[in-house]
């Protein structure tokens, strides 16, 4: 089948919806309330359970007295590693398929403490409150031990990452000799960074409602990137028959990666519920989300050279990034340097060091975000050296290929988005020398930086079917956790089938629908829409043959590209004139409905080729000489991501990564009491992120990019490609500004003073 062609020929039917702003066709549910998130759900006989965290950062625990808490009416158990039920004695039973090598964080199983804010016991009562109370009223002692929460103190007992399920696969081999060159070199620059540990703070908490029902099945509500990867986990954990649990979860109030893996909560609550035989609610608090999964702290050293026409002569890129002290947590944070700029001495390193902390997570674009933001501010750096404009310097070492993989890109319109970005910034005004534009009392300051991410496709699966009325059900076991998943593949069902998006209802976030991966990556176009548009051509395949062969002599002698759905009715001829209803057809047929499913695989092709998203990122900043205070005025932000299929949804997502790497830049950090080994800032009012305030202008446009070996919709995805190089791009306008490399972040009053 040639979807390429297929598609061209539906534009030419007039349905093309996609690539069209179309307005999310789930905001009503949203703003209305009538969107249920897992926290949502009820059922008669509810309880509500709370978590007590550790107030330990290492040691074990001596006693829990839960004795005062029991004693409360309506309190129904307390659940701690002394009584919890029986589970398996296997690691790999609590492994879910994102999870990074290692022994699997398991809650209550045992007196020991990995981190401050693990859970040591839940409680479960008639009411929220009432489980909360009954919580603080148990009595922990524990055995201390010593601990470590600043990465810097253990950076030299770093080691490569575990390469077991899940884990790291090394950086590229050294091509050339990287440090020979760096040591000959005309001009060249060898600095330090640090990126901090920063949280994912959806608005939606981290929570679940499990209900058992009366025939032993348990329905789980989960917020979750996943309900297919969650079903496994709670399968493989409780050994559930696959009949006998279902996970749903319609709508996700944000994830960011968080809800990748299952966290503690969903365990902990499907425990109580199948000892207690009752529904279970367990939502965590503001400050538990600050006990699991966050983007960890790196340390990391870029080294380049070049001569003294700015070619790259050489290019090192070495980090150091934190780890739990049970799992090898790694971000692909290194490999980018050796993808984006076209050098023949490359040197690569990756290592990570255990921390009493919990095991990180993916964070938007991991890797990249910590990754870029050294390498695009040591680009600048070296433009300076070289007294070079920094976009010149970055088309001079243009990669026409791929130094880590020596593939050509499948598309690359990277150099589009350098010159149209430049122009609608304004680029060629830039004066070279910092602290070179004012107004009043501010320092005015450009930067930029390149973006690139990784475009993927896995496997997927979709039904389509459509009823005697016209309306039509597409399905497929995906998430949107806010990025428009709903709408995308609406539309791109309605295109396939030639219908209006109002016929269209499309159906996810539930493990009984046809298989798709975790809504991550920047994949879920990729791979689930590939999909959707699949099952639905295939239907229209099948329909336009239904009417041919039950339709009539008009409906037999007809081309299928000339039949049409029209409301209840396929319709051809001149005019559509020819019309015979769904009804009648599907009767004739002795059908109630007409379905298809569709699984669609990645191309062998695509291993032929690097594929991948790309941006160029333009900034201004401003910082108040008397105060220190910066501001980030404007950002341009030129995507190339293949073909948009909806560049509202697709602008939001841009939109929405710039202003996080602006809070990058200059708001995110994890401050921890290292005595203690505990977080200080875990809560909103002092983990700072931006407000109205602080985001002014942001212009977010894609350039053309045709690609026909991404995927079977040229599409490449846009989550993650938003936040990738801001931070830098923030940072070398601030130096523009000030005349000051800041390479630590996040950026604040005092390091730009210092």
């Amino acid at each position: 089948m040639n979807f390429p062609n297929e598609l061209e020929r539906i534009a030419e039917r007039g349905a093309h919806v996609s690539g069209k702003p179309v307005s999310r066709v789930d905001g009503r549910k949203k703003v209305t309330g009538e969107a249920r998130y897992a926290a949502e759900f009820f059922s008669d006989a509810m309880t509500y359970g709370f978590v007590l965290p550790s107030r330990i950062a290492s040691g074990r625990i001596v006693s829990i007295e839960s004795r005062r808490a029991l004693e409360l009416p309506g309190v129904l158990m307390v659940l701690t590693h002394e009584n919890r039920p029986e589970l398996p004695l296997r690691d790999a039973a609590w492994q879910d398929q994102s999870a990074p090598g290692g022994m699997p964080f398991r809650p209550l199983w045992d007196d020991r403490i990995w981190y401050s804010g693990q859970p040591v016991a839940l409680v479960v009562a008639e009411s929220h409150e009432l489980a909360r109370h009954a919580a603080s009223l148990i009595e922990v002692t524990y055995e201390r031990s010593s601990h470590c929460t600043d990465l810097r103190e253990v950076e030299a007992e770093s080691y490569p990452p575990s390469t077991e399920k899940g884990g790291f696969e090394p950086p590229p081999p050294p091509r050339g000799d990287a440090d020979g060159a760096l040591a000959a070199a005309a001009v060249k620059i060898d600095s330090r960074y640090s990126t901090p540990a920063e949280y994912h703070n959806p608005i939606e908490l981290h929570g679940c409602t499990v209900i058992p029902e009366a025939s032993g099945k348990f329905v789980v509500y989960e917020k979750t990137q996943g309900v297919l990867n969650t079903k496994q986990y709670l399968t493989k954990l409780f050994g559930f028959d696959d009949d006998a649990l279902e996970v749903v979860s319609p709508f996700v109030g944000g994830a960011f990666g968080s809800a990748l893996r299952p966290q503690y909560h969903l365990p902990l609550a499907v425990m109580a519920a199948r000892d207690l035989k009752r529904p279970v609610r367990l939502v965590l608090t503001r400050q538990q989300m600050f006990t699991f999964a966050h983007r960890p702290m790196s340390l990391q050293r870029v080294a380049l050279a070049a001569n003294r026409d700015g070619k790259l002569q050489a290019v090192i890129h070495e980090a150091v990034s934190e780890t739990s002290q049970y799992e090898d947590y790694c971000d692909v944070m290194v490999n980018w340097a050796g993808q984006l700029y076209a050098c023949d001495n490359v040197r690569m390193d990756y290592k990570v060091s255990k921390l009493d902390v919990p095991t990180p997570a993916d964070m938007r674009a991991p890797g990249a975000a910590q990754g870029l933001f050294p390498l695009e501010m040591a680009m600048d750096e070296l433009a300076e050296a070289l007294d070079m404009d920094p976009l010149k310097l970055r088309l001079i070492n243009y990669a026409e290929r791929d130094g880590n993989k020596n593939l050509p890109f499948s598309s690359k319109a990277l150099r589009q988005c350098f010159e149209e970005g430049a122009a609608r910034f304004g680029w060629d005004r830039r004066p070279l020398a910092p602290r070179s534009m004012r107004e009043g009392n501010e320092l005015v300051g450009w930067g930029m930086a390149t973006g690139i991410w990784d475009a993927m496709q896995n496997e997927a699966s979709a039904l389509a079917q459509i009823g005697a009325d016209g309306r039509v059900v597409v399905a497929s076991a995906t998430a949107d956790i806010g990025t428009g998943t709903y709408t995308v593949m609406t539309q791109l069902a309605a295109d396939a089938l030639g219908v209006p998006l109002e016929h269209v209802d499309f159906r996810l976030g539930d493990s009984r629908l046809p298989k798709a991966p975790l809504e991550g990556g920047s994949w879920t176009v990729s791979s689930v829409g590939s999909a959707v548009h699949a099952a639905c051509t295939r239907l229209r395949g099948k329909l336009t043959a239904l009417a041919a062969e039950h339709g009539g002599d008009a409906f037999a002698r007809a081309q299928p590209d000339t039949m049409q759905l029209d409301g209840e009715y396929v319709v051809c001829g001149e005019g559509k004139a020819q019309r015979v209803s769904l009804r009648e057809l599907m009767t004739r047929a002795g059908l109630d409905t007409l379905d298809a499913q569709v699984t669609v695989t990645p191309h062998d092709r695509q291993q032929s080729y690097s594929i991948a998203t790309h941006s160029a990122v333009f900034v201004e900043a401003r910082v108040d000489a008397a105060l220190g205070t910066v501001r980030v005025t404007r950002v341009v932000s030129a995507v190339a991501a293949g073909r948009i299929v909806n560049p509202k949804t697709a602008a939001s997502q841009i939109s929405g990564g710039v202003v996080w790497g602006i809070s990058m830049a200059l708001h995110e950090h994890g401050q921890f009491d290292h005595e203690l080994g505990r977080q200080m800032n875990h809560n909103l009012s002092e983990y700072h992120v931006p407000v109205n305030a602080d985001i002014h202008d942001i212009d977010v446009f894609f350039v053309d990019e045709h690609d026909d070996i991404v995927n079977p919709l040229g599409a490449k995805g846009v989550g993650e490609i938003g936040v990738v190089g801001v931070a830098a791009a923030v940072a070398n306008a601030i130096w523009h500004a000030t005349g000051k490399r800041v390479r630590d972040l996040p950026i604040t009053l005092e390091t730009v003073f210092a």
